[in-house]
């Protein structure tokens, strides 16, 4: 339904979860208001859902204090380009999806300017840095969130929180069967299958896919008949990616996306901690969650952080479910461990399969996009 005169509405994402999501949501936005006019920072996702993009979120993409030191200068125009379109432009509503430390200053320069911003996909406040709950509080007009846990965080802090569910309980899922998933990708259906996925910035894929690799070549050497697979994030260069594996020797399959059916072809996994834990967890395959930044990014984040858990899928179970390897702890060796334990032990993997199953309920009900969309309507409508 329109919402009368043609809206203009800002999208911002700074990596490929966001994207997606961003992505899912534009959909159903323009399904209900054909006549929304979306622009943006996002991705291939997001593109090919109809935002126009004013900047490509590889620019601002980058994980750890450290890291941001180096790419400052490509930040710093992406975020003078947004701060020119809000001023000339002057969309109705500005989005934010997670990525605080840029989306926030985006979003206060948009409020001066008294452009309503709404929040979907909270930042992690409830693991690090929970002042900026008062931040944020202060800045949006609605905050929607994925998880359940998070809405009493909000509510305290006086904000108009709803909890809108997880939009991946939509979206992560393959037509395939395994065999018809491993005939797609080109792979053999009758050996077992490993997937990589070491992430969509290009300094996780510096960081974590070398040794990834090194821990294929362990793994076959324990199990010949093992194949892998890496879905290459729509935020990289596929060549960048390739340039790795072709470099290790290691023979793995690359393909452009495909995520779940990557997924459905796959026995085990090796994955990056970020969302990428949960589109395994609900596509129940068994893994191991690895995550590595520089020594003094994860000194700073060991003073600040407050969780027991850094993967998606166990802070969702409250529990461990499956293994972690962080920093140090991320070797070669360990990574190929963690994967020959559940590769080795038919009852141990059954049981990993068994707890991942459970994800999908904990998230809650399906629609998440439809809600948030619905909820996007309402805060464009109260903007007349």
């Amino acid at each position: 339904m329109s919402t009368g005169k043609s809206k203009k509405i800002l999208i911002i994402a700074g990596e490929a979860s966001g994207d997606l999501h961003g992505a899912n949501l534009v959909r159903e936005l323009k399904h209900q208001d054909p006549s929304l006019a979306v622009f943006g920072v996002g991705s291939r996702r997001m593109s090919e859902a109809g935002v126009e993009m004013l900047a490509d979120a590889r620019d601002i993409s980058v994980v750890g204090a450290t890291e941001v030191l180096t790419h400052l200068g490509a930040i710093y125009r992406v975020y003078a380009r947004l701060k020119g379109f809000i001023r000339t432009s002057r969309p109705d509503l500005l989005i934010l999806i997670d990525f605080p430390d840029f989306n926030i200053l985006v979003g206060k320069f948009a409020k001066k300017l008294g452009i309503p911003v709404l929040y979907y996909v909270s930042p992690q406040v409830w693991a690090w840095r929970k002042g900026r709950i008062k931040t944020i509080a202060n800045l949006v007009k609605v905050m929607m969130v994925l998880f359940p846990f998070e809405v009493e965080l909000y509510r305290k802090a006086g904000v108009d929180v709803r909890f809108v569910g997880h939009p991946l309980v939509d979206s992560v899922t393959s037509s395939f069967s395994c065999a018809e998933a491993k005939n797609f990708l080109g792979m053999d259906p009758a050996r077992r299958t490993v997937a990589l996925l070491p992430g969509s910035r290009t300094k996780e894929i510096t960081s974590l896919l070398p040794d990834m690799l090194e821990s294929a070549r362990i793994l076959l050497r324990r199990f010949p008949e093992l194949q892998f697979v890496l879905p290459v994030a729509p935020t990289l260069e596929r060549s960048f990616v390739k340039e790795f594996i072709d470099q290790s020797g290691i023979p793995v399959t690359l393909s452009d996306g495909r995520t779940y059916d990557v997924l459905r072809a796959s026995d085990a996994a090796i994955v990056t901690s970020g969302t990428a834990t949960l589109e395994t967890g609900l596509m129940e395959v068994p893994m191991v969650i690895v995550y590595r930044i520089s020594e003094l990014s994860y000194a700073i984040g060991k003073m600040i952080i407050d969780v027991q858990h850094i993967g998606l899928v166990n802070i969702v179970a409250g529990r461990t479910i499956v293994p972690e390897l962080i920093q140090d702890k991320a070797t070669p060796e360990a990574i190929a461990s963690a994967i020959s334990d559940v590769l080795d032990d038919p009852e141990r993997y059954a049981q990993m399969k068994s707890e991942l199953g459970r994800i999908r309920t904990l998230l809650g009900a399906s629609g998440a996009s439809k809600k948030a969309a619905a909820v996007v309507h309402e805060v464009l409508g109260a903007a007349l």
